[in-house]
């Protein structure tokens, strides 16, 4: 789906859980209606994403070679800095209302983290966290070999979320040559099929992180 659209639909999604919890306030307890909640899976053709605290000058490209490229180029209200989405990248935008969940971001950072490595932990790949960078890394630890294989950046307003992660699954790294991902210099992207030697199916992997997802946030999909 094209990344503007489906910004626009976040959008549209967000401003009607708060308008509902605007609604709720002025009205008794037995009227107030139940927030809802949504969890959206979409891949987007070639476009860079930068972040409200992120730095042009981390875009290597100009107008002209981003064209070439068939790629697009937005500005956007999410936090962090520069990343990439493109096909066989799996990005997940929760929109919640975590008044429904628990009021705390950095646990909800650290929930959708764990979401995507308890799903690598499931083909047998051991990732974790980079100490003051969001994510999620393999080899975090070391300055030689550390990667990323997960960007995240999250928008929140009155406890509800929208934005949220880029999960490399079977995306063509070669895109991140064009950026200083997330503004991070010294470490390398990587995809799960590079890692894996093959490409992943996507709906298995769908699959996956819906049940992480649901049990880490005591959520039932329908």
């Amino acid at each position: 789906m094209d990344y503007k659209a489906c910004w626009d639909y976040q959008e549209k999604l967000f401003n009607s859980v708060i308008e509902q919890k605007i609604k709720n306030r002025d009205l008794p307890d037995s009227e107030k209606k139940q927030t809802k909640n949504y969890l959206l899976f979409v891949e987007h053709p070639h476009v860079y994403t930068l972040g409200k605290s992120g730095d042009e000058k981390n875009l290597l490209v100009n107008e002209e070679q981003l064209l070439e490229k068939k790629a697009t180029y937005h500005k956007i209200n999410r936090g962090g800095d520069i990343t990439y989405h493109g096909p066989g990248q799996l990005v997940a935008y929760p929109i919640l209302d975590l008044d429904n969940f628990f009021t705390d971001i950095h646990k909800y950072l650290r929930f959708l983290e764990e979401t995507i490595i308890l799903t690598l932990n499931d083909y047998s790949i051991k990732a974790g966290r980079s100490k003051g960078e969001t994510g999620v890394w393999l080899d975090e630890e070391s300055k030689v070999t550390a990667r990323k294989i997960c960007a995240m950046g999250v928008r929140c307003s009155r406890w509800v979320t929208m934005h949220g992660w880029g999960f490399n699954v079977n995306a063509d790294l070669t895109y991140f040559n064009n950026i200083i991902p997330c503004g991070i210099t010294d470490k390398a992207v990587t995809s799960l099929n590079k890692e894996m030697g093959k490409n992943v199916n996507m709906s298995e992997i769908k699959e996956k992180l819906k049940k992480h997802f649901s049990e880490l946030f005591e959520a039932t999909l329908i």
